[in-house]
């Protein structure tokens, strides 16, 4: 099987073209600002047909064409809550997408690279475990005011495709077993997996551990009297809560090695924001103990923040005592993006469909 797998991000496009399970070329196209300076103030979705022509340069430079394609699968986007799983692009999703009502992010370019593309090809195009995956039983939503529910925003797709490759390698269904997946990456999902569902997970942007960049919970007094202080717009407070908190509020600087690099010269701030990083990680990592009821088979540490020894040492000494841990570093949405859509194809998997109440009569490809 021939899948191309597209991940689209704001100002680049990784794909990955695959052969069955192993990849075949794997690429990472940066758009410069010369090139996006076309689409400024519009919508990212107008960028589709400059990002496709991009990829079919770049696999016909390397002796590929789409028409030796079985399936072109992109990242999925902000949609509307949905059920685990791969999902066929139709006009219902396109049209959602459209609409942004959760939000506009690169990711909801995902589906609309892929249908375009596949159509090109003649074969199906999907997605796989979006963003708004939400398996949540309901007492989960209640946030503590009826004014306020709990919404399930995470990086599902990074952590069902952890979850299931440990599984594969324990020779365990991933139905049978009690999960807790840490994705440590810019934002920080932790989450609790039985019966093959994630009955919990922290919405990085809202809730849980800061980040490199997030601040996750915060005081929420304090929030409200800086909100009204009149010293911020929204569109501040935004990014001081989600792109430029963490260790940058803290260090000035997102980057975790440079980090510990601080912190082996001496540098104690440093330290002291590292380990209350860590820290707070770990008591995400202990709710989610509770939410499965201290039963737990594993718990697998992923994301780009694993990479670290240091941080994985000292996480270790917080939680070991609650299940085995195995480490997975980084965060290889492609491959999980091509196992998903191999699962439909080998039948292993029914592909679901979203339907939406939008009417797809104005979506155009």
């Amino acid at each position: 099987m021939n899948i191309l797998a597209i991940n689209p991000g704001s100002t680049s496009t990784k794909f990955a073209l695959y052969v069955n399970e192993t990849p075949a070329l794997v690429k990472n196209i940066r758009h410069s600002d010369a090139e996006l300076e076309p689409f400024r103030g519009r919508s990212i979705l107008e960028q589709q047909q400059f990002r496709a022509e991009q990829i079919e340069a770049a696999l016909a430079e390397a002796g590929h064409d789409v028409r030796e394609l079985d399936a072109v699968v992109g990242r999925g986007g902000l949609l509307p809550s949905v059920a685990s799983g791969t999902y066929l692009v139709n006009d219902d999703m396109l049209a959602e997408l459209r609409l942004a009502r959760r939000g506009a992010h690169a990711a909801n370019l995902g589906a609309f690279l892929a249908v375009y593309l596949a159509r090109e090809a003649g074969v199906p195009a999907f997605i796989v475990d979006p963003v708004s995956v939400d398996e949540w039983p309901e007492h989960v939503r209640l946030s503590g005011s009826a004014l306020l529910e709990r919404q399930c925003l995470s990086h599902a797709l990074n952590s069902k495709a952890v979850a299931k490759r440990y599984a594969r390698e324990q020779g365990k269904a991933y139905e049978s077993l009690r999960l807790i997946v840490a994705h440590l990456g810019s934002g920080i999902s932790v989450s609790a997996h039985t019966d093959g569902r994630m009955i919990d997970v922290t919405n990085s942007r809202e809730e849980g551990a800061f980040s490199t960049e997030r601040a996750g919970g915060v005081p929420v007094m304090q929030l409200v009297d800086l909100c009204f202080s009149g010293r911020y717009t929204r569109n501040q407070v935004e990014a001081a809560l989600f792109s430029e908190a963490g260790l940058y509020s803290y260090l000035g600087t997102k980057d975790l090695p440079e980090v510990e690099r601080r912190i082996a010269s001496g540098d104690r701030k440093a330290k002291l924001v590292f380990d209350a990083m860590v820290y707070q990680i770990a008591k995400e990592i202990g709710a989610m103990a509770a939410a499965l009821c201290g039963r737990v088979d594993a718990l697998l540490l992923t994301g780009g923040m694993a990479h670290s020894d240091r941080l994985i040492a000292v996480l270790t000494d917080y939680v070991k005592w609650i299940a085995p841990i195995m480490r997975y570093p980084g965060e290889d949405e492609l491959q999980a993006l091509v196992e998903g859509a191999l699962r439909i194809l080998r039948g292993e998997e029914q592909a679901r469909v979203l339907e939406t109440v939008v009417k797809p009569e104005s979506v155009t490809v």
